[in-house]
């Protein structure tokens, strides 16, 4: 009786359980994907409703504010994305404002420690100071 009930109770472990692996398994690869892609790449996003201009105000008194040089400021050839080039003295950033319509902007934001390490904490504060100028 004791082997049947132990058989019995393997066989159900095995039936409930076994939609379980796949989904852990699916779930471990995309987290960890976008981890190793945050990561990478070490750019962080933000989508503001405010034209381009304003952002881009907001983004110079935001780095001021966080006494963060600005090295250069210019736009992309051939496209309306403005693009600024910062540094402290241990990071290099780089910004891009792309206008989505006319009162939606897109802010991309690295900020590098070196040709491979990223600051993701800088560039998601970065993000922050500017959407408090932007109120």
């Amino acid at each position: 009786m004791r082997f049947f009930s132990a058989v019995c109770l393997l066989i159900a472990n095995t039936i409930f359980t076994a939609g379980c692996i796949p989904a852990m398994t699916t779930a471990a690869g995309v987290g960890g994907s976008a981890a190793l892609n945050h990561t990478l790449t070490g750019t962080t996003y933000r989508t503001f409703t405010a034209p381009a201009a304003k952002v881009r105000v907001a983004t110079v008194n935001a780095l001021n504010r966080m006494k963060i040089t600005v090295v250069s400021e210019g736009m992309q050839d051939k496209s309306n994305v403005i693009l600024f080039s910062a540094k402290t003295s241990e990071r290099n950033i780089e910004i891009q404002l792309e206008p989505i319509s006319a009162n939606t902007t897109r802010m991309k934001v690295a900020a590098k420690k070196s040709m491979f390490l990223y600051d993701t904490a800088t560039a998601e504060e970065i993000i922050l100071q500017t959407k408090k100028y932007l109120g």
